[in-house]
């Protein structure tokens, strides 16, 4: 496996567009729009976050650009091939990870990751399906019958099945889903490998450090409607605010009028004072804001600061639209 501090060197064509989607829309019998036109380029090589709710059509889109799900309008482009009209060669660009361990649990780990090359009409490869178990550190549990593995294995199995037809582009449905902590940072090595190898990684979490941690860019979709692409650096500069706590030595009953124009927020125990600012402006405010305290006659203990993390920035966004 790649080690994830190595600088990856990017492909020729990376940063071009391996997904494309226009005007997606999905309404089911009943009238129940999951879709309401999604536009979205994903780049070959990135891995890409899809954030949102339960219910806000991650499940519908990606089951749409899988090929499992007809949409009412729209198309998808996977790799240079319609996922409609060029529904075979589409698919076979196309990795797919469940949430759910569906392996048969009476095969071995060769048997099941070579039985999945064969679905998708590839010929027999031993030297590829070595290959993709020994990246996710699998081929010592080749000849193990998959009721034997850990939860934590099975989901690379399920990886490894995925793998097995040579896809370019890999969607991982919540990867990390029931796997304790330590487990969950060997998967996020995994992913790192993976993409280290040329593919590209979409993945949907519910764990907002997963997406913070793996991803190079970030959409969030909430109702149908995807709200938000962002470089997610951009995004933490952009929308990423900075707190500065200050614990004071004596309760207070209220701020100052004399401090008003910082917009301080007291805590219920009328303990600590927030004060929340701009980290990307030259004037934060900071040095002038504890004379200020100093001057209102008012002693602190402690002075701590805080940064709004991505999901500060999901709920917010997510919150913005209901």
């Amino acid at each position: 496996m790649p080690n994830a501090a190595t600088p990856r060197a990017a492909p020729a064509n990376a940063g071009e567009p391996i997904v494309t989607i226009s005007g997606l829309s999905k309404t089911y019998k009943g009238g129940f729009q999951a879709l309401k036109t999604v536009d979205l380029q994903i780049r070959r090589g990135e891995i890409f976050a899809l954030l949102g709710p339960n219910g806000a059509g991650k499940t519908t889109l990606i089951s749409i650009i899988c090929g499992i799900v007809n949409p009412t309008t729209g198309r998808v482009v996977a790799d240079g091939h319609d996922v409609i009209t060029d529904f075979r060669e589409a698919r076979f660009k196309i990795g797919l990870v469940p949430q759910e361990l569906t392996t048969d649990a009476f095969e071995s780990v060769w048997d099941t990751v070579s039985f999945s090359r064969g679905l998708f009409g590839r010929s027999p490869d031993p030297d590829h399906v070595e290959k993709v178990l020994k990246q996710l550190s699998l081929w010592d549990k080749k000849d193990n019958k998959i009721m034997t593995l850990s939860g934590g294995m099975k989901r690379r199995v399920m990886i490894a099945k995925a793998l097995s037809h040579e896809p370019s582009i890999l969607f991982l449905d919540e990867p990390t889903a029931g796997v304790d902590v330590e487990l969950r940072q060997d998967m996020w090595d995994v992913v790192r490998g993976l993409q280290d190898a040329g593919v590209t990684i979409i993945l949907t979490t519910h764990y907002i450090e997963e997406a913070e941690e793996m991803a190079d860019r970030v959409g969030v979709i909430s109702k149908g409607e995807l709200i938000l692409v962002e470089d997610k650096t951009t995004l933490m500069r952009k929308m990423g605010k900075k707190q500065l706590k200050v614990q004071l030595q004596t309760p207070i009953k209220a701020v100052p009028k004399a401090l008003s124009k910082y917009k301080l927020e007291r805590s219920d125990d009328c303990e600590e004072l927030t004060y929340t600012y701009d980290a990307s402006q030259e004037q934060t405010g900071i040095t002038s804001l504890l004379t200020d305290l100093t001057s209102a006659g008012m002693r602190f203990k402690d002075v701590s600061t805080h940064q709004s993390s991505l999901e500060d920035i999901f709920v917010s966004l997510v919150r913005s639209r209901r």
